[in-house]
Order: C-alpha cells, then sequence, then structure tokens
C-alpha cells in the first residue's frame, strides 16, 4: 500500500466540508472518511473513487439528518421535550429573552 492523501470533500446540500483519506492498494483505490466512519469506498481508479466518496457521503449525511428528524419526531410525541418548552415559557414570563 501506498502513502494516505487526503483530500478536502464539500457536501453543497450540507455546506459542510470533509477530509476523505485516500490510498492506493494495488490496482485499485480505497477511501474513507474518519468523521463519517460508515462510508468506505473501494474503485478502480482515483478519479472514479472520489466521485463515489462525494455520492456516498452525500448519502451518509442524509441518512442521518432522516434519523435525527425521526428521533426528534418520536421524543416531541413522547413528551421528552417538554421541560423545555416550560423553562422558555418560564424564560418569556420573567423576561429573560431577545427579540431577534
Amino acid at each position: 500500500m501506498e502513502k494516505i492523501k487526503t483530500v478536502e470533500i464539500h457536501d453543497k446540500v450540507f455546506e459542510e466540508t470533509y477530509t476523505a483519506h485516500i490510498q492506493k492498494n494495488g490496482t485499485s483505490w480505497l477511501g474513507w472518511f474518519p468523521e463519517v466512519p460508515e462510508v468506505k469506498c473501494e474503485e478502480p481508479t482515483e478519479e472514479v473513487l472520489l466521485k463515489t466518496l462525494e455520492k456516498a457521503l452525500h448519502e451518509a449525511l442524509v441518512a442521518e439528518e432522516e434519523a435525527w428528524e425521526k428521533q426528534f419526531e418520536e421524543d416531541v410525541k413522547a413528551g421528552k421535550l417538554d421541560h423545555l418548552r416550560k423553562e422558555a415559557l418560564e424564560d418569556v414570563k420573567a423576561g429573560r429573552f431577545k427579540y431577534l
């Protein structure tokens, strides 16, 4: 295996930049994101690998967002966030807020 290179990949939808680690391994290229461990790819060329990594990163970010939204909705329905609503209303009544 050759030395690991890093490449910045920007997701335009989420407006975030991630660092991909890529490495030539024999006749193929391996790539992954340390900050998104579920994304790991192997492709025949560096160019194809970078495109695949970009697509896989976006899909992982979408899945993470959907899971977060689902959990949030479940928490709201279960009343797990009611205490936050109560605290916010108490702050408003006490004048501890700013108009934005």
